[in-house]
């Protein structure tokens, strides 16, 4: 659920990059996940140095060629592929094997090389086989010389095993549980059992171990298998909690880490969601409403942030009543369609005027009056975004409730549901109740293991970049990540809206990222960047 840099650099056009935006990164859970009567006592995590699973001395990744990319996808030529074999059950290393597909660009200079660059693009479940090349186009030569870029797909997500529920709406969007016009959540209830039930019965209990901490040990394996005695990592979004994961049991192998965009790994994932969502919302709208009250002569939704606001969650009940089809596609736009199209658009910079001009078209269609400029915002909008080959349609959706419901336990009580969502939609309008409410993980089995303890201090390897108008992962995630790793991270926020921080005009951000790759200092206090420059929009 979120535009990212990689799905702006693969060649994808403009039109299924705004589509795409739905199917990534997002940073707070959903619905959906396997339940069963007789769950297990869960395993304790426990934060050590020792993989469970290890692969055998001398095992390595056999390099070759990539998995087949989406159409009109490109690839960096220099990427090679590979393929890890892992336990699917780490606490039983000789069952089950699973596949993890791994990705190397070689860029290390020989002589200034210091090791690997593991890389994760966030979600939950986003692949990360092609983020070396898209990473490659915006890192300076003083980091590339250093390392050795490693993306891999998580265990369950793309090529790695892939894990389908076999959902009729294959979306990550459709997971999200906006209640009724009046504020109801009884259809959700309905829709997360049914959800919960319908992963039960396809991938059954298996899916439990298709969490965090597994794939945190096996970027352990990973490292293992490259033959490095540490890894320095760059994650966003999601991939903050797992970096933080990884650096809670495996310190010993963690060297220089990076984290973007950041989850409060106390808060995992109900309270991440019910406790963030709605205010992250709050504190970036505003920015687009800006951009839409600049053009109030042709958009004509308010000529300042009130109005704006006013108009758009007028809008939003509006087709919360009476959805409204839209012109040459086989869906009608509703509130929770309306909101969701937002929320992706929120988290760039870039696509707010798009998002201003989707606005004023939704509200035309609401009102049966669209003209050509209307049509061709939201063709643009609602462009088809193209399959993975090999990969089931709902393997991210899958994934985001294996992970999300699978990492911590979540509230059973209904009724708590619905007093939290009924003060939630009172308190932030904007997102209308939706991340109090019921999620599949209610109806979820327990967790394979207890969420893992985040290890406060240790070594001083951690650098945090944090938006402060970030709507997915909003500032107190970042604050709340600081806070838990103490002594052992340094903090850099940018007053800046949208979801990633490097490249998006703070040249303080930025140099902090670099001189840390490049040399290992990070700033002796926290820092605040106000230099931010706007990009062409």
């Amino acid at each position: 659920m979120i535009m990212t840099r990689s799905s702006a650099q693969h060649g994808l056009p403009r039109g299924r990059r705004i589509a795409a935006a739905l199917l990534v990164s997002t940073l707070a859970g959903t619905a959906l996940a396997a339940c069963s009567a007789d769950a297990e006592v869960p395993k304790p995590a426990e934060a050590s140095g020792k993989s469970v699973g290890e692969t055998a001395d001398g095992t390595r990744i056999s390099w070759g060629d990539c998995p087949a990319p989406a159409e009109g996808q490109t690839r960096d030529p220099h990427l090679d592929c590979g393929t890890l074999e892992v336990p699917l059950d780490h606490q039983d290393p000789g069952g089950t094997k699973i596949d993890v597909a791994v990705s190397r660009l070689s860029t290390a200079e020989p002589g200034k090389r210091r090791g690997v660059l593991l890389l994760n693009p966030g979600g939950p479940a986003l692949g990360g086989l092609d983020m070396p090349g898209t990473m490659a186009s915006t890192l300076p030569k003083s980091v590339l010389d250093r390392y050795d870029l490693i993306g891999f797909d998580p265990r369950g997500v793309g090529h790695s095993t892939p894990q389908s529920c076999g959902l009729r709406d294959p979306g990550v969007a459709g997971l999200f549980p906006y209640p009724a016009a009046d504020g109801s959540i009884t259809k959700n209830v309905a829709l997360a059992e049914a959800g919960a039930e319908r992963c039960a019965d396809t991938v059954g209990k298996n899916l439990r171990y298709f969490n965090t901490a597994d794939t945190a040990r096996d970027m352990d394996l990973i490292r293992r298998a490259l033959g490095e005695k540490k890894i320095s990592y760059w994650g966003r979004s999601y991939g903050t909690y797992l970096g933080t994961v990884y650096r809670s049991l495996f310190q010993d192998h963690t060297d220089r880490m990076v984290l973007e965009g950041n989850v409060d790994p106390t808060k995992v994932w109900a309270d991440q969601v019910a406790d963030t969502w709605g205010k992250g919302m709050a504190d970036r709208f505003p920015d687009a409403a800006r951009v839409a009250a600049a053009q109030a002569g042709t958009l004509e939704l308010g000529t300042n942030v009130a109005q704006v606001t006013d108009t758009y969650l007028t809008l939003a009940d509006r087709l919360d009543r009476t959805p409204a089809a839209i012109p040459g596609a086989s869906m009608s736009l509703d509130g929770a369609l309306l909101r969701n199209m937002t929320y992706a658009l929120l988290l760039r910079n870039d696509t707010l005027p798009v998002l201003a001009r989707f606005w004023k078209a939704a509200d035309n269609l609401s009102h049966g009056s669209t003209t050509a400029a209307d049509t061709a915002v939201l063709k643009e909008v609602f462009a088809a975004t193209p399959a993975s080959p090999g990969i089931p349609a709902d393997n991210q959706a899958t994934m985001f409730m294996a992970l999300t419901c699978g990492d911590a336990e979540w509230p059973h009580d209904v009724d708590g549901y619905a007093a939290r969502t009924a003060a939630d939609r009172e308190k932030w309008p904007l997102t209308a109740g939706m991340p109090a409410n019921i999620w599949a993980c209610a109806y979820w089995d327990k967790p394979a293991e207890a969420t893992v303890k985040v290890v406060k201090g240790g070594p001083r390897n951690t650098l945090i970049l944090q938006n402060r108008r970030d709507n997915a992962t909003p500032w107190e995630g970042g604050v709340g990540l600081h806070k838990a790793l103490g002594d052992g991270s340094a903090f850099v926020g940018v007053d800046n809206g949208g979801h990633s921080v490097y490249g998006e005009g703070s040249a303080c951000a930025d140099k902090a990222t670099v001189d840390f790759l490049a040399t290992g200092h990070l700033p002796d206090k926290d820092v605040y960047c106000t230099d931010v420059t706007r990009k062409e929009q």
